[in-house]
């Protein structure tokens, strides 16, 4: 595991789990998506992510300390879920992917997914997939539009190299966004495509009705993330 990145996990129950990972990035549309598994799943934190070059801050919620990168477990549908409320540092990209990795092979994962969001032009609210495999690309792709050119730079672009490097299997799918204003709309079209894909019945109405108030609570965070990143993280397609 990673030096300078830790995983404490006080236990998990799940077995063989799909591992979802989010962090903030345009239209924060992957920190909106599991944010809404979290309370619409009730689900409890098991484990948290430790970093020296984490920001020296802690989150609240109803007046409980949490930690700024969380883990969680959903034994219904066998997932495990990494939940990030703060925008991740270029600096320590590199080993917090490497930092996950370890700890999805030592849990027996069976596939890494990363939700992030993808700028264009047009807003359909279309979802976007790649993947590190034919094989894994083929798993998904009558699910999503394929992103067939382009980049994903940040966190998700450097978790899905360190997955190609080892042949891990994941795919990232991309919520479709205008730019960096929070897009509730952009996750809850990424939460269909999971509950399609696995046959999952997680409700978007909460996501879809509060849509404006999510948006405005989660606005100053979209405005740190853009201090964090390039002013485009996920470039459409060309051509």
């Amino acid at each position: 595991m990673a030096e300078e990145t830790k995983i404490f996990v006080e236990t998990i129950d799940v077995r063989k789990p799909i591992l979802i990972t989010s962090f903030p990035g345009i239209g924060l549309v992957g920190t909106i998506a599991t944010g809404h598994f979290i309370l619409e799943l009730n689900l409890e934190p098991i484990g948290v992510i430790e970093s020296k070059a984490l920001p020296p801050i802690a989150t609240l919620y109803e007046g409980i300390v949490q930690p700024p990168i969380r883990i969680y477990q959903c034994t219904e549908r066998n997932f495990a879920l990494i939940h990030s409320d703060v925008p991740i540092h270029p600096g320590i990209a590199y080993d917090l992917s490497c930092a996950i990795l370890d700890w999805a092979i030592s849990i027996e994962a069976s596939r890494i997914i990363s939700i992030a969001g993808l700028t264009t032009f047009e807003d359909k609210k279309r979802v976007f997939g790649a993947a590190t495999s034919k094989e894994v690309l083929d798993e998904i792709k009558e699910f999503v539009e394929i992103f067939k050119t382009g980049t994903i730079s940040g966190i998700a672009g450097s978790l899905m190299n360190e997955c190609f490097a080892r042949k891990f299997p994941a795919f990232a799918l991309l919520g479709e966004t205008t730019g960096f204003n929070p897009d509730p709309r952009a996750a809850a079209e990424v939460i269909n495509v999971l509950n399609k894909m696995y046959n999952w019945d997680i409700s978007v109405e909460k996501l879809i009705k509060e849509a404006e108030l999510i948006e405005a609570q989660m606005q100053k965070l979209a405005e740190q993330t853009k201090m964090q990143e390039a002013p485009k993280e996920y470039h459409p397609m060309y051509g």
